[in-house]
């Protein structure tokens, strides 16, 4: 169908001329009320923002020299990240004369991804920028839906007279200073 003629089957139904492809080899348009469109298509892009999921980036630095016990905890908040499903940046700086061998610094940082290798897999190899190390990791663990409601509590308020399970029973008769002696009201 031809542009012009397209036009005046619009101009006829009293709605606009709305071009939904203009790349395609033939341009594709429709006929609607513009205003309708633009907000159909407003609420599908909030809809698709919605739906979207959004996987930060966390970052791990390491040292070359790190001690054992610190390795230890930072791969363990590394498990965390990884865990959430969070994508992982380990970034290993090298200072002053580390920088003249680096063999030791990429060895802590292989045996740190290695480490890792149940939760994760290499996303980027380890690349030098001037004086970090750093490779990227991406989670393979499925990620589990948390529950955002609050347990709901169905069970039956306790009568403070009546005993329960867990405590004994409350004796009303029962003199609150015990040890104390009475006074003789003289």
């Amino acid at each position: 169908m031809s542009s012009r003629s397209a036009l005046d089957l619009a101009d006829k139904a009293e709605l606009d001329l709305v071009c939904i492809s203009a790349k395609a080899q033939v341009p594709v348009v429709k006929i609607t009320d513009y205003g309708k469109f633009k907000f159909e298509k407003k609420k599908k892009e909030q809809e698709n923002k919605r739906n979207q999921q959004v996987i930060e980036t966390k970052e791990v630095r390491l040292t070359v020299n790190i001690g054992k016990h610190d390795f230890d905890t930072k791969l363990k908040k590394a498990k965390e990240f990884l865990e959430d499903g969070q994508r992982l940046k380990i970034s290993l700086r090298f200072r002053g004369r580390e920088m003249q061998n680096k063999k030791p610094g990429y060895e802590t940082l292989n045996n740190f991804i290695d480490a890792l290798a149940d939760y994760s897999e290499i996303d980027r190899q380890p690349v030098l920028n001037r004086i970090f190390l750093d490779a990227y990791l991406k989670s393979t663990v499925k990620k589990q839906k948390s529950n955002s409601k609050k347990p709901t509590n169905n069970s039956k308020p306790v009568n403070s007279n009546k005993p329960t399970n867990n405590s004994k029973p409350v004796n009303k008769n029962n003199n609150i200073n015990k040890g104390m002696k009475k006074e003789d009201g003289k």
